[in-house]
């Protein structure tokens, strides 16, 4: 484990947890790769209260981060017309919630993106005037026309990165399906935004598309929920900004860097949700690849890395992997390495070593698992293949009591009545409610941290 502080970043570590021992012609090695941030506006994921959570913004100096909130003005949104009132209420709540010295804008949603405060394609910088004028603005807030996400994306893009800040990021609020633009749009417009800025998205209601939302929390590197309820909002938009006003330190990448003849099969975020990082590389130099992490405060994540190597014979042992956490020199120096970890392999003789499966490497590569497990059985119960969701849903089940997962577990009670859960067997509900059903497809990347 390595460390790294300055007095402007968070100090991080790396640990590595895997079983190195290998038996004779194994090739494949497994690890969990711990990071941890201390130094950020939070704590242990949950936000500090007070002044500790509000530092005041120096005059002269460069506001720290910038956030676009977007919300949705299609007509949807005035059925039932309290949803528009929670819309507005909830961004407001936001705007409150914002550190003084921040950059924002709010941009209303339709078939096109307008600048509904400050306008110019500008940022105004928080403060107790503009916080007031923002939220008199939303009252011009109403519902009609369509819905193009891509275009409310390209618009906080644009607003984004004008500003000279360190964090740039995106909360995105929708009722309905992105019916009014091509999805190959809407992807691209992902691929232009990704990396640029995170986002947090949120649907409301149960008249949006799940993997709509979550593709774009995934491509932007941020959280993806459901509120069913529009009287919710205040309350999850005011917890998002708290969030976001945490952040310290973005653009973190995790570098792997592999001997010749090593070959990476997977990097993915397991903790606290699943995320596939493996086709978001990029090259750094020979034999290494950055994978982008986003933005950080106090908090730690978990990541499974998977890597092939070449065969070898019993007492080799050989460097399988270098993880290490890099920041990039806004001014296009040399990246800064905040921490590292090693990935090893050794080949043994000895089976029970060999075949011993580490605990965190077993406990993640299950709640991977049961993510992709409940996706494939919702998705089989939408096309009326009961017999496949019953076993997908079945084995999620399994899957979620054994790791301790007991939010998981709740959700599915709601969509399979639970029979046995330690052997999975369930039977289908007939009648499910679809907030029900959304919140557990939404949520089922959500994974609970191993055992110590």
């Amino acid at each position: 484990m390595a460390n790294f502080s300055k007095s402007n970043v968070p100090q991080f570590s790396v640990e590595v947890y895997q079983n190195e021992y290998l038996p004779e012609g194994g090739r494949e090695v497994n690890a969990i790769v711990t990071v941890t941030s201390t130094g950020g506006g939070t704590t242990g994921g949950v936000p500090l209260s007070g002044a500790a959570a509000t530092p005041t913004h120096v005059p002269g100096q460069a506001p720290k981060a910038a956030v676009v909130i977007m919300v949705d003005c299609s007509g949807s949104m005035d059925y039932p017309p309290t949803k528009m009132r929670n819309a507005r209420d909830a961004t407001a709540a936001a705007i409150d919630t914002l550190r003084d010295g921040t950059s924002f804008a709010v941009v209303g949603g339709t078939h096109v993106a307008k600048e509904v405060y400050p306008g110019n394609g500008r940022l105004a910088v928080a403060d107790a005037r503009t916080k007031a004028q923002a939220k008199e603005a939303l009252r011009a807030l109403s519902a009609g026309g369509g819905t193009a996400i891509g275009t409310w994306l390209r618009l906080t893009d644009r607003l984004l990165g004008a500003a000279d800040v360190e964090i740039r990021h995106g909360i995105l609020l929708t009722d309905g399906r992105n019916e009014h633009e091509a999805p190959e749009d809407l992807r691209a417009a992902l691929e232009s935004c990704a990396g640029r800025f995170t986002c947090d998205a949120r649907g409301v209601g149960t008249d949006w598309e799940v993997k709509e939302v979550t593709a774009i929390a995934s491509a932007l590197l941020g959280t993806a929920d459901i509120v069913a309820d529009p009287a919710g909002l205040a309350a999850d938009f005011t917890q998002m900004m708290e969030n976001a006003m945490g952040k310290e330190v973005a653009d973190v990448a995790l570098r792997l860097w592999t001997p010749v003849g090593v070959e990476i099969k997977f990097v993915k975020q397991v903790a606290p949700t699943v995320v596939d990082l493996t086709d978001r590389r990029t090259e750094a130099g020979p034999r290494a690849g950055d994978y982008p992490t986003g933005s950080w405060g106090d908090e730690s994540r978990d990541y499974h890395v998977c890597v092939q190597v070449p065969e070898a014979g019993i007492g080799q042992e050989m460097l399988a992997s270098r993880v290490s956490l890099i920041l990039p020199d806004p001014s296009g120096g040399a990246p800064q390495t905040l921490s590292q970890g090693l990935v090893r392999a050794v080949w043994t003789e000895d089976m029970v070593a060999s075949t011993s499966i580490n605990p965190q490497v077993a406990h993640y590569t299950g709640q991977a698992e049961l993510a992709r497990v409940i996706q494939q059985g919702l998705d089989a119960r939408k096309s009326g293949d009961f017999d496949g969701a019953t076993a997908k849903l079945g084995r999620a089940v399994q899957l979620a009591s054994a790791s301790g997962n007991e939010d998981t577990a709740k959700l599915l009670s709601k969509v399979v009545d639970v029979v046995d859960a330690a052997t999975g067997t369930v039977r289908l509900k007939a009648k499910v409610a679809e907030a029900d059903s959304m919140t557990l497809e939404t949520r089922s990347t959500k994974t609970v941290r191993v055992k110590k």
